[in-house]
């Protein structure tokens, strides 16, 4: 009896350990990572690409996780770079996609725009001379 006690306390304890893990995960935990660099040079880049491009889901769940440097200047409130998401035909802002970065790595949970399409990420905080260049694409595919 003692044995079989044993094994459930083990089996209680390996069960809350799970649950714990679970809600450490970032909300969008089955959504894609998607990790870029708001760099000092004033340019978003994506490890392993020479030209940024992001390609995404219509309506796809991201985790944004955005490593800013800080340029030659930035805002009084230590923001060094913006990150908004505009549509390339009529530049309209995609509602939920203005962020504002301060040196370090920020983690933000988005959801992808449901209309399939062309769009642009700008940076909106003027960072430096080199600011106008701080741009990317961002593809939206039709859902599967």
């Amino acid at each position: 009896m003692q044995s079989l006690l044993r094994s459930v306390n083990k089996f209680s304890m390996l069960a809350v350990a799970g649950v714990v893990v679970a809600l450490s995960l970032p909300a969008c935990a089955e959504g894609r990572v998607i990790e870029i660099l708001a760099d000092k040079d004033s340019h978003f880049k994506i490890a392993g690409k020479s030209n940024p491009e992001i390609t995404v889901r219509a309506g796809e769940p991201v985790l944004l996780r955005v490593t800013a440097r800080k340029g030659k200047s930035w805002n009084r409130d230590g923001t060094v770079h913006g990150l908004t998401l505009l549509h390339a035909k009529d530049r309209r802002k995609v509602p939920g996609w203005y962020l504002e970065l301060k040196p370090g790595t920020h983690e933000f949970a988005l959801t992808a725009p449901e209309e399939p399409g062309e769009y642009e990420v700008l940076c909106t905080v003027i960072c430096s001379d080199e600011h106008e260049g701080m741009r990317m694409k961002f593809v939206v595919l039709p859902s599967k």
